[in-house]
């Protein structure tokens, strides 16, 4: 047994010297009245000595172009000048990154939530009951799983042939990278389609270029200002023009939009996304 834990110690050490890349595709539906609606998009989980980081491709790849472009509108004007129809073009759905850090697997999402950037300490554990059944996913072989976590049931297939104890979202913690995820309802589905070496680069970061400082907070706070910022989205709007702040926006055709239908607006708006985005990944935020 020892040998066999050391010489796993040994591979795993030799594959995170190498810097691996895992590539996910991310299926999920955000509104549970139209589940043949699905959202798909490319996820990374970059593991390198130190943890690992997981994020959407699409926004990684977005957020490198306008930092860019805002890059040097600095560097040839000296100022940044931010244009509704550029931010327009920023793609991916997935705007959050989850980091793990090794060995003892502490758990922070980082995220926005109206202007404000967070970093979340996530302290549950995640306890899996590993079940014999067994099954090709892809080219490895894997074993099941299962676990509940944050209002769902989930299932997956890791495989000891990839030595990680990690996987997609903040799941970790199995005898193998867990190569596919799904929870019962199978509106949530993770699946390794792809593995690679890259090369770290620490003077960029796929940071969106605006972003604020991050203020960490613990899962129940982040729980309470999500939940207060999705009864009441124009919170931050209100408060800023109270303390003397101007915000002056335009229509289509040049008309001036007063504060009050600002305010509405973003209401009405925010109402209506919500309604539609009832199934997220960690239901119990809901409940």
């Amino acid at each position: 047994m020892k040998k066999y834990i050391a010489l796993f110690v040994l591979i795993s050490n030799l594959f995170i010297a190498q810097n691996q890349r895992f590539s996910y595709q991310y299926q999920f539906v955000k509104d549970t009245l139209t589940k043949q609606e699905i959202t798909k998009e490319l996820m990374n989980l970059d593991i390198v000595k130190e943890g690992s980081v997981f994020y959407s491709r699409d926004v990684y790849v977005s957020d490198s172009i306008m930092n860019a472009y805002f890059e040097n509108q600095i560097k040839t004007t000296g100022s940044m000048n931010v244009d509704a129809k550029i931010m327009s073009q920023r793609k991916g759905s997935v705007k959050y990154k989850i980091l793990k850090t090794y060995p003892d697997f502490k758990i922070f999402s980082s995220l926005n939530i109206g202007i404000d950037s967070y970093k979340v300490t996530d302290d549950r554990k995640i306890v899996w009951k590993i079940l014999p059944d067994q099954q090709k996913i892809g080219e490895f072989n894997a074993q099941k799983a299962t676990s509940e976590f944050a209002g769902r049931q989930w299932v997956a297939w890791f495989s000891t042939e990839l030595p990680f104890q990690d996987g997609p979202y903040k799941f970790h913690g199995l005898p193998g990278l867990i190569v596919k995820l799904e929870d019962r309802t199978k509106t949530h589905q993770f699946e390794l389609i792809g593995v690679s070496k890259f090369t770290p680069n620490p003077e960029k970061t796929s940071e969106f270029i605006g972003k604020n400082k991050e203020i960490e907070i613990n899962q129940k706070q982040y729980r309470k200002i999500f939940l207060e910022n999705r009864n009441d989205p124009s919170k931050v709007m209100k408060q800023a023009i109270a303390n003397g702040a101007i915000i002056q926006l335009t229509d289509p055709n040049g008309n001036k939009i007063s504060t009050a239908e600002m305010i509405k607006n973003k209401e009405q708006n925010a109402k209506a996304n919500n309604a539609k985005d009832n199934n997220l990944i960690e239901l119990d935020l809901l409940q």
